[in-house]
């Protein structure tokens, strides 16, 4: 299962550094960072996949989201699987 998630930031640079350092609480979620986008439209929008490992601990983390949560306006999560 994979992850796709829109992530709509106040500031890209501020988010980005905060994002950076939730790496450990992103593994312990069962989540590995395949990519991450910068939305060449849309300045202050990036996008990431994630492979899912647990999709319980997947979507704690996503209603968890203080560390990052100064940064961001919205977020979109979508949880995919290969057809």
């Amino acid at each position: 299962m994979q992850l796709l998630l829109r992530l709509d930031t106040h500031d890209r640079s501020a988010f980005r550094a905060a994002y950076d350092q939730t790496r450990d609480s992103r593994n312990q979620a069962g989540l590995t960072q395949l990519q991450l986008w910068e939305d060449v439209d849309s300045p202050d929008r990036l996008w990431a996949l994630f492979g899912v490992a647990d999709r319980d601990r997947a979507d704690a983390w996503l209603a968890n989201t203080s560390a990052l949560a100064d940064h961001l306006q919205t977020h979109t999560a979508h949880f995919l699987a290969t057809a």
